[in-house]
């Protein structure tokens, strides 16, 4: 590890103990920038990094509820505002078992950047709890989120926090969180992004970041004059990322074999087409069903407790979680064949499996630029409610192609390495010098 690196880290870690996922993250993005931070002094004097590193506000509060049986469970609440020089905080929340502080500043820290490449004047932050909705009636996930609302509403609003959907957090979720919001606010305002068409939703929102992924895939293939049509594709997870980017490849004549949840994953060697894809919206999205239904369903193989990086593919698309692609499974992928690795999901691959795919020199979209889709058209959200508008499906797609284009050509100008592009570093510099220049700009605050 570099000196300045080595020395950075050091202190991060002492200022943050045991958050494992965090060091992860600011890691990997101050490996890219130091060298660049070094031959400018102006960011090096200022400590931008520093700064970018440390969240605004950590806010962490109890959430609690009363279950179907009359009993009091306690859950703990979090919102990381990590970052507002460019725009209002913007990100998710995460409903989920590992929900910590480490998780949430990590994906927090994350967000800031990818939020910066969109273009958009949003912010970074993140949130969540380590509630777990699976296996919850529709009734204590409504208690749950009005307890959770009862002390959110104070730090959010639409020109300070506009939270999104995440892990756990989806229609369902978002609708009760806003009703709560609404009365206890009395006003109606944009102050969550993912709602429902028929009361400020955006049209193309629950696809963008599946759609935005694909998008961006499409473009890096263009760099080595290759198309999706044809390509044999991989894609972990099954929830809204990985219906959606499926969704997509099918449109554009991938064929998609895979699909996986916590329990395991399915091989389907003939491809997933839109009727067994249909089948898995309703299966995840209605009954909340568990993958395995799928295999028993078609007869196709199911692994328990696997990944899918051992199937042969020509692109895949980790759409699950963090840290889901370990060196070996990388190692793996790279010897079959694969030439495009996508990121769906947020920090999917070990900083092990970045380096191998970076050393094979294989096409390598990392989440921050890759899944950026979702949080820009959140924005787009945000834009129409706003303007008390709501723009057709064709114009989202149209503005989510377009953000997509040119975060890949953002990636391209500071990427760029011989013939070579290093998606890694162009996101991380692109990202950085938007949030940097803005924060000489303002000073020291």
């Amino acid at each position: 590890m570099d000196k300045d690196v080595e020395a950075f880290m050091e202190e991060i870690i002492t200022r943050n103990p045991g958050e494992n996922e965090f060091h992860q993250a600011v890691q990997e993005v101050a490996e890219s920038l130091m060298p660049f931070i070094n031959k400018n002094p102006k960011y090096k004097k200022a400590k931008i990094l520093e700064r970018i590193a440390e969240p605004e506000r950590v806010v962490m509060f109890r959430v609690p509820w009363t279950d179907d049986a009359g009993e009091i469970q306690m859950n703990r609440g979090y919102r990381i505002q990590m970052n507002s020089t460019i725009g209002p905080y913007k990100g998710g929340l995460r409903f989920h078992p590992s929900v910590n502080l480490s998780i949430l500043k990590f994906l927090a820290f994350e967000q800031v950047l990818k939020n910066s490449l969109t273009t958009l004047p949003i912010g970074g932050g993140k949130g969540g709890s380590d509630f777990n909705p699976k296996g919850k009636s529709d009734n204590e996930v409504m208690r749950f989120c009005q307890s959770f609302m009862s002390e959110l509403f104070r730090h959010i609003g639409p020109d300070t926090d506009v939270p999104a959907g995440d892990i756990g957090v989806g229609g369902r979720e978002i609708g009760y969180l806003f009703g709560q919001y609404r009365k206890i606010c009395n006003k109606f305002a944009g102050i969550l992004t993912g709602k429902a068409l028929n009361w400020g939703g955006s049209l193309i929102r629950p696809e963008a970041t599946g759609y935005g992924c694909v998008y961006f895939a499409e473009e890096m293939l263009k760099t080595r004059k290759e198309a999706i049509k044809g390509k044999i594709c991989t894609v972990s997870g099954s929830g809204n990322v990985a219906q959606y980017t499926t969704e997509k490849l099918i449109q554009l004549g991938a064929k998609v074999i895979t699909l996986s949840d916590s329990s395991g994953m399915i091989f389907d060697p003939d491809g997933i087409d839109e009727k067994k894809l249909a089948y898995v919206m309703e299966l995840k999205n209605i009954k909340r069903g568990r993958i395995k239904e799928y295999s028993e369903k078609y007869g196709v193989n199911y692994e328990a407790d696997k990944r899918p990086w051992h199937i042969e593919c020509d692109m895949a698309f980790p759409s699950a979680t963090q840290n889901e692609i370990s060196k070996d499974e990388a190692k793996m992928l790279v010897n079959n064949g694969c030439i495009c690795v996508a990121e769906g999901a947020n920090m999917p691959t070990e900083p092990a499996g970045i380096q191998v795919f970076l050393d094979a020199k294989i096409l390598y979209g990392p989440g921050k630029a890759a899944n950026a889709g979702g949080v820009a058209t959140s924005a787009l959200e945000m834009s129409q409610n706003s303007m008390r508008l709501q723009w057709c499906r064709e114009e989202v797609d149209e503005k989510l192609q377009w953000i997509m284009k040119n975060i890949h050509n953002s990636c391209v100008k500071y990427g760029k390495e011989g013939n070579n592009i290093n998606y890694v570093n162009g996101a991380n510099l692109a990202g950085f010098v938007k949030v940097a220049d803005a924060m000489l700009d303002q000073g020291v605050i």
